[in-house]
């Protein structure tokens, strides 16, 4: 008996083995992409994706003011920035700007710093409630109320802070909005400011 496949079988058997050689290198190929597709989507933030895994900016609102001091000069900046759990709001003060210590900072309801040194055209805080001033206060807090920023002993200030209890929308509105500062600190329980006393400090963010 022959030890040879007949030539029609032999390069059947040929071509089976070819076929199957092929299949396995596109399988293993189509399953590298595929790992190369998925580490590319890993290592990409969220905020770049949407629901769908494709590529996408958050939409972030801005809002940013000049702080003017008790003369109507400009001392500092205001910047805000709302992200999809709350707003980060940063505030700039140089040198000699404010008295050395602590020193309450709220969002008010009007963009208005036209009555330079006493500031109150820009009405009260932002969402304000009877008797709910205060960071510590159970009754509260008012959506305006934020912590204490502290000014060097130059009287510059770099501070920043969080606030989820209001949006960039509603301080923004008709009427605008703005950021006060005071001459004292937030005790976060007295009515109805504090006891944070004057406005030394005003900035209308748009």
């Amino acid at each position: 008996m022959s030890r040879f496949l007949p030539l029609s079988a032999a390069a059947a058997s040929i071509a089976i083995v070819f076929a199957c050689t092929q299949q396995t290198s596109d399988a293993q190929q189509d399953t590298s992409a595929a790992d190369d597709a998925a580490e590319m989507q890993a290592d990409m933030p969220p905020s770049e994706m949407d629901a769908g895994g494709s590529e996408s900016l958050p939409s972030m609102m801005r809002a940013t003011g000049d702080l003017l001091g008790n003369e109507g000069d400009t001392i500092g900046s205001v910047n805000m920035i709302e992200g999809p759990n709350g707003i980060v709001m940063e505030v700039s003060v140089s040198e000699g700007g404010l008295t050395p210590g602590w020193h309450a900072v709220h969002i008010h309801q009007t963009g208005d710093c036209s009555d330079t040194g006493e500031y109150t055209a820009s009405g009260g805080h932002v969402g304000k409630v009877e008797g709910g001033h205060g960071l510590l206060n159970p009754d509260g807090p008012e959506p305006g109320d934020l912590p204490n920023l502290y000014a060097f002993e130059d009287g510059s200030v770099n501070f920043e802070t969080f606030t989820d209890l209001v949006t960039l929308s509603d301080v923004m509105d008709e009427d605008g909005g703005a950021i006060i500062i005071h001459e004292g600190r937030d005790d976060h329980m007295s009515q109805p400011i504090g006891g944070a006393g004057g406005r030394v400090a005003c900035a209308v963010v748009q």
